[in-house]
């Protein structure tokens, strides 16, 4: 006997849900949902609203930092052009962090309880409700956790005095990741680099979702050969 394919209740909070599809989680996730109305996560209110960020908190809370981080390397004797360089390689940097983490952890296959679980509530939520304009950018107190090993990774590269210029830069290039990505998906740019960016990021939710891993740039898509091609995404979507 052959057991019942597990169904999610939508009416119902998800998080707890999605892991009991199992296998058929991939398939499910990625079929998406095109609604502004976002899908309730867990019954706790705490946990709810934990879950929900408006786009505008990002640069509010971050760019004071960012700001610091300058004006410190600035302090400990860097020229403005230093920093400046500095806040540029950071933003690159920053760049290739987006398009590894996008690939190779957002887009990882499961199929444990847990596993699905941990997807849904790190990237696969915003595959099934693209739409959702509460759940675009990074909660601030998740993003604050991963700013510690970020900070670690550019001091083993760097000195002292430049590390904070360049966690700024790349603090800086996360901000204009969250941004941007609120953008195109709720914006509606006229001219390019926008409208070509809109595109191909729809692109990878609704026609191809194993390529176009770039948010703020395709650079890194051009250098791994994950640049998919320029079919425009059917407008119905």
């Amino acid at each position: 006997m052959v057991a019942a394919a597990f169904t999610v209740d939508l009416d119902k909070p998800l998080v707890f849900q999605v892991g009991h599809l199992e296998e058929q989680y991939q398939e499910w996730v990625h079929q998406p949902i095109v609604s502004k109305e976002g899908p309730r996560f867990f019954e706790n209110d705490v946990l709810e609203f934990l879950t929900r960020t408006k786009w505008w908190v990002i640069p509010l809370i971050w760019l004071p930092v960012v700001c610091w981080c300058l004006s410190t390397s600035i302090q400990m004797g860097h020229t403005i052009t230093e920093v400046a360089i500095m806040v540029l390689f950071g933003i690159i940097l920053w760049t290739l962090i987006e398009y590894v983490l996008h690939r190779f952890l957002f887009h990882i296959k499961t199929k444990s309880y847990w596993g699905n679980t941990a997807h849904y509530l790190l990237h696969g939520c915003h595959h099934k409700h693209p739409m959702d304009g509460l759940r675009l950018v990074f909660p601030p107190a998740a993003a604050a956790i991963l700013c510690f090993p970020f900070w670690n990774l550019i001091k083993l590269f760097s000195t002292p005095t430049t590390t904070p210029g360049l966690f700024g830069g790349g603090l800086l290039g996360y901000v204009i990741y969250d941004c941007t990505h609120y953008y195109l998906h709720h914006g509606q740019p006229s001219s390019d680099p926008a409208k070509y960016l809109k595109k191909y990021h729809l692109n990878h939710h609704f026609r191809i979702q194993t390529k176009g891993f770039g948010i703020t740039s395709t650079l890194w898509d051009h250098v791994f050969g994950t640049l998919p091609s320029t079919k425009s995404v059917d407008k119905s979507t």
